[in-house]
C-alpha cells in the first residue's frame, strides 16, 4: 500500500484568530503539516520554509499578497499558492490569477473544502470557491472568441467541461465513473492539445474560445 504523502503548508495571514484557525484545520488530518505561519510577507521572507502549498491573504500589512506572488514563488519555485481572502470582486480575483496564483478561496470556505483544495493544488489543480469559478466563467463569456476543436475526443471534451465547472480530478472521476488515473491521463492529453501547461490556462482557453459549453 502506497504511503500517503505529507503536504507541507505555510500560511501568510495577518488576522491572528483566522491564522490560528487554519493551523487547527490542518492539524485535524495527518496528511498536512503547517511548516510556517506569518503575519506579513516581509516576516515570511526573513526565513521562508520549503513547502508544497501556501495559503496567502491579499490584504496584508506592507506588501499585499497579490503583489508578492512572484517573489514568493522565486523563494520556493515548486510551491503552489492558493489565495485565501474575503475579496470576491473581479479585480482582486483576476489580478491574483494573472499574477500567478494557483487557486482562489474565500475565507468562508468550510474546513473540509479547504483541505481538499490544498490537496488539489498540490497535485496540480486550480481550486476555486464555486462563486469565484463562476465569476471567471462569466468574465470570459463576455468576449467574442473564435471556436476551435483542437481535435479533442468526446471524452476529453466531457472532462474539459467538468474542469470548467470547477470539479477537481477526483470529483470528475466519481461523476464519470472512471478511475482517477484515467482522468489524470485525459487531462494531460487535453493540456497537450490545447498547448497549455495548467488547469487555469486550460479553463481560460476553453471558455474564451467556446471549446466546450459550460
Amino acid at each position: 500500500m502506497t504511503k500517503q504523502r505529507i503536504l507541507r503548508v505555510s500560511i501568510i495571514e495577518d488576522h491572528t484568530d483566522f491564522r490560528n484557525g487554519l493551523v487547527s484545520v490542518l492539524s485535524t488530518s495527518h496528511q498536512f503539516v503547517c511548516v510556517g505561519e506569518f503575519g506579513s510577507v516581509e516576516k515570511a521572507m526573513e526565513n521562508f520554509p520549503e513547502c508544497d502549498v501556501l495559503l496567502l491573504d491579499i490584504n496584508l500589512p506592507g506588501k499585499s499578497g497579490t503583489e508578492s506572488i512572484a517573489a514568493l514563488k522565486n523563494e520556493c519555485p515548486a510551491m503552489r499558492i492558493v489565495m485565501m481572502t474575503v475579496f470576491d470582486d473581479d479585480e482582486n480575483i483576476f489580478n491574483a490569477l494573472l499574477a500567478g496564483a494557483d487557486g482562489y478561496l474565500l475565507k468562508k470556505t468550510p474546513a473540509p473544502k479547504i483541505l481538499a483544495a490544498i490537496e488539489d493544488a498540490a497535485t496540480g489543480g486550480t481550486p476555486m470557491t464555486p462563486f469565484v469559478a463562476r465569476r471567471v466563467i462569466e468574465h470570459f463569456k463576455q468576449s467574442a472568441p473564435k471556436q476551435q476543436s483542437y481535435e479533442l475526443s468526446e471524452r476529453e471534451k466531457e472532462i474539459l467541461k467538468e474542469l470548467v465547472n470547477g470539479l477537481d480530478n477526483r470529483m470528475i472521476a466519481e461523476k464519470l465513473f472512471i478511475s482517477y488515473e484515467t482522468v489524470r491521463n485525459h487531462v494531460k492529453h487535453i493540456y497537450e492539445k490545447l498547448h497549455v501547461s495548467s488547469r487555469t490556462q486550460a479553463v481560460t482557453k476553453a471558455i474564451s474560445e467556446h471549446i466546450v459549453k459550460s
